[in-house]
């Protein structure tokens, strides 16, 4: 039976075809080989195993399992041949110094480079990547293709949905979804491309028909260290290596240095005129249709669009769906006719209905403080009574931004909740701490500046789902509660276990519990 995301017919590749400059071969270089896997837990027989130097253990180390497992060969680094050796295992072994670096272009390869039988659009940026991606992969099934898309909350191929362990997969297990999807006709690939995956080399081997650059914010700094690296982690995807053409937003001046410093033909797009951009949105505040006009060219140059989601950022997100599509050489009426589809995104701007009497309930996957801020900006023109923030940060990431997402939320929303996210190996008290101190902070520079009393509130309630009650009880009827953090999410890690947790659910439940009291 062909396991999940691998596909069924492979031809054999030897291993001595798989030899350059940077990589040599030990051993017998007619072996063949017919997949490619870095966890030993996952090969298959016929696989090249990818022993990889890790962060505390060397990839070799479970070399013996992967052979056991049907490995034919191993692809490492010298200290890895050395582990290996020691196993007295037959077995060729393909070395390089950084064996990361060639494993996306050796995993193309095996599967015969399935990237080059798609259509591809590859989405990147802090905030938006998949709503993005699911804008733009319900507009092309709308113009009839077959599409694949790869991302945050699932992959598709055609109608199958596959959960996602991480925004962008591992280069080898990337390259045999790409067959798969062209074994069963997908035409065009939709991918949401991280930052890591750019500087882990998880999309080597993929050279996109288009690039799309959404923003970028403060995130991932545990990783990238600055902004300056991150950025520059961003910015790969716009060289002829990653890429053939780009669609860039220049809201920001990220945005613009990305375009900027681009290596291929790069179109723009902005909010505002004075950003300078090949193409501008023009819309009424909070309004979800827009046109998207060329700013250098004809009149009919226009484009009548509607976001799907609210928010000025979703018709940002829309709008480079649509030049995405014009890149890709459709018809500007079908553009449009083809973004007129409406899109449902897990867990980005989604309501709960709680039925009649009850507050809206949003729930949201904002985890950046620019991110909640457009959310809750996007919120407030349509809520009557209070707006309500129940957020929290994840542990063993980033810190540096929790008390800017603590202010970004008291500079919206009524009354702040502040909870657990994903604590993982940190105390979920002091990230609560530090998230609360930017919100009071924000609440006391507010009050000193109008020069009365604080109006609004922030708290924390530990406990999600008691900090979600919290949040419907100060809501009443007429407010809007927004859950923030974790969105499409099913699970909630806390140490090293994953418990099953869904703000959905929770939301539902906590609100069942209210009234219930009235009953």
């Amino acid at each position: 039976m062909t396991p999940p995301g691998r596909p069924r017919d492979v031809l054999p590749t030897t291993v001595g075809s798989l030899t350059s400059p940077r990589i040599r071969l030990v051993g017998d270089p007619d072996v063949t080989v017919t997949g490619a896997g870095l966890d030993s837990r996952t090969v298959v027989s016929g696989d090249l195993y990818a022993a990889l130097p890790g962060a505390h253990v060397h990839g070799a180390r479970f070399a013996g399992s992967a052979l056991e497992a049907g490995a034919r060969a191993v692809l490492t680094d010298e200290a890895g041949l050395r582990t290996i050796e020691e196993l007295d295992a037959v077995v060729p072994a393909l070395v390089t110094d950084d064996p990361r670096a060639v494993l996306g272009e050796v995993s193309a390869e095996i599967y015969g480079h399935p990237a080059g039988e798609l259509r591809s659009v590859g989405i990147t940026g802090t905030n938006g990547k998949t709503t993005t991606a699911y804008i733009l992969d319900g507009a092309l099934r709308a113009l009839g293709r077959t599409t694949g898309l790869v991302g945050t909350i699932e992959t598709r191929i055609a109608d199958e949905h596959i959960a996602s362990v991480r925004t962008t997969p591992e280069s080898c297990d990337l390259q045999g979804l790409l067959a798969v999807m062209v074994e069963r006709g997908v035409t065009d690939l939709t991918m949401e491309v991280s930052s890591h995956a750019l500087v882990l080399h998880r999309v080597d081997g993929i050279v996109y028909d288009v690039a799309c650059f959404t923003n970028l914010s403060q995130d991932h700094l545990d990783f990238h260290h600055t902004m300056a690296e991150y950025a520059r982690a961003k910015a790969s995807l716009f060289t002829p290596q990653r890429a053939r053409r780009g669609i860039v937003c220049v809201d920001d001046d990220w945005g613009r240095a990305v375009a900027d410093g681009a290596t291929i033909p790069v179109v723009t797009v902005s909010n505002s005129r004075e950003r300078g951009a090949d193409w501008v949105i023009d819309a009424e505040p909070g309004a979800q249709e827009f046109t998207l006009t060329a700013a250098s060219r004809d009149d009919d140059d226009v484009l009548a669009l509607r976001s799907p989601l609210p928010g000025d950022f979703n018709r940002t997100n829309t709008a480079v769906a649509a030049l995405a599509l014009l890149t890709l050489g459709v018809d500007p009426h079908e553009v449009e006719r083809a973004l007129a589809t409406d899109t449902t995104v897990p867990g980005r701007a989604e309501n709960v209905d709680l039925g009649a009497d009850a507050p809206r309930a949003i729930v949201d996957f904002a985890h950046t403080p620019d991110a909640v801020t457009s959310v809750l900006e996007a919120l407030r023109p349509g809520t009557n009574g209070p707006l309500v923030a129940v957020l929290g940060a994840g542990g063993d990431r980033d810190p540096g931004k929790r008390a800017a997402m603590g202010r970004a939320a008291a500079s919206w929303a009524d009354h702040v909740v502040v909870t657990d996210d994903n604590p993982r190996h940190e105390d979920p008290a002091a990230i609560r701490a530090a998230v609360l101190a930017g919100a009071r902070e924000a609440l006391a520079e507010d009050a000193a500046s109008a020069g009365t009393a604080m109006a609004s509130t922030a708290e924390a309630v530990d406990g999600r789902e008691a900090a979600i009650e919290t949040a419907l009880r100060l809501a009443r009827p007429a407010g809007t509660i927004a859950v923030l953090g974790k969105g499409h999410e099913t699970g909630q890690q806390i140490g090293d276990h994953v418990h099953p947790y869904d703000d959905r659910e929770a939301v539902r439940r906590a609100w069942q519990r209210i009234a219930g009291e009235t009953r």
